[in-house]
């Protein structure tokens, strides 16, 4: 049998404080702020003072990612939406609990009133085994190594996506005048294009399985994500949907909410039903469906802002057809490039195929290792 004990037995929990962008701002130095986001690991900023030095965790204690947790090192400051956990009690490993934590963390989040928390006085309620210091040792051997492999692959994709950016950024570069072996033409997109707006399916038809609709969340950065897509019944719907289909190549754009401005293309041999405010790109002959994928790709931020940009954008087609122009060099130079372009996209996907692999993998001997009774 293995003890058990609530996380505030076995250690401190310390809330942060409130630091300003201001503040940030105005006392900049070399010790990094830690919010509650999870992009660039947490890191806010850096300023000139610190309220932690050592080895902690941390939580995020409010907002979409609360219940997260992170592993921290030197001298740092952490936010009013963050926790630290000072580990008090000398039968516990700081990384087993980090693991365990990663696992049961977010099942105290309580969901109320719209804003995610976990606040310290239910997180110290969270029950934590103590299994023998040996077996620790063990299991976070095990896991240290997923989370290696997992590390480096991440690191890998995002050397990867600098490089491909690079050469995008130099390759769609035609403004060297005398110096080109080719004419340039500069064109609206609708000069070279046609446009399908989606379709605006009845979210209370929507089903479990059926026809899969791509809607604006499921548009996140160069291919679909197919994570909590809708359904739906053909026969539910009187009108000929033929118009709104997706094939594999196709290249779409979210065109209201967060993500507007965003470019996916459809990767996978299925067929997919446009829903509304995402649109469908049907290039003419003059214009190589993939060369027109990565000169969009590298325009989501300007086609964020063409949209109106702050909280609420939203981009009409009349105005992407008309006030966005792209170059058009020969057919034969578009080819040249997409034959680059797409080979740093192959090994993207590569390595992020790899990726979901390993993370299923860790999560599958993590639930493993951590089953105790």
């Amino acid at each position: 049998m293995v003890e058990w004990k609530k996380l505030g037995e076995v250690a401190n929990l310390v809330r942060g404080r409130v630091i300003s962008k201001d503040y940030i701002r105005d006392f900049e130095g070399e010790y990094p702020v830690y919010s509650s986001q999870t992009a660039n690991d947490g890191v806010l900023g850096s300023i000139n003072s610190y309220m932690f030095d050592g080895e902690y965790l941390t939580w995020t204690t409010d907002g979409a990612y609360a219940g997260t947790i992170f592993r921290r090192k030197g001298k740092f400051s952490i936010t009013n939406v963050c926790g630290l956990i000072d580990i008090t009690c000398r039968n516990i490993k700081q990384d087993f609990l980090y693991f365990w934590l990663s696992k049961t963390a977010k099942d105290y989040v309580l969901e109320g009133m719209g804003n995610p928390k976990l606040m310290s006085n239910v997180a110290s309620t969270i029950l934590i085994p103590i299994p023998s210091l040996e077996e620790q040792t063990r299991i976070v051997g095990i896991l240290d190594t997923f989370t290696s492999t997992i590390d480096n692959l991440n690191e890998q994709i995002a050397q990867r996506r600098k490089q491909y950016e690079y050469y995008r950024n130099q390759l769609l570069t035609f403004d060297k005048v005398g110096e080109a072996r080719f004419d340039v033409k500069w064109m609206k997109l609708g000069e070279v294009c046609d446009f399908q707006n989606g379709f605006a399916f009845k979210s209370t038809l929507f089903k479990t399985q059926g026809a899969p609709i791509i809607r604006i969340t499921n548009i996140n950065g160069n291919y679909i994500d197919e994570y909590d897509m809708k359904y739906f019944n053909v026969n539910d719907y009187n009108t000929d949907l033929e118009q709104y289909k997706v094939y594999q190549g196709d290249i779409l754009i979210a065109m209201s909410g967060a993500t507007t401005g965003k470019i996916g293309c459809s990767l996978k041999n299925k067929i997919y039903y446009l829903n509304q405010r995402v649109g469908k790109f049907i290039p003419h002959k003059q214009l190589d469906k993939r060369y027109l994928f990565h000169v969009l790709s590298s325009k989501t931020l300007y086609l964020y802002y063409l949209a109106g940009g702050g909280a609420q954008p939203n981009l009409s087609s009349n105005k992407l057809l008309n006030d966005f122009v792209i170059p058009i060099p020969p057919l034969e130079e578009q080819q040249r490039i997409v034959s680059i372009l797409d080979t740093f996209e192959a090994s993207i996907q590569n390595l992020e195929s790899q990726l979901k692999e390993r993370q299923k993998q860790y999560e599958y001997y993590r639930n493993k290792l951590l089953a105790f009774e």
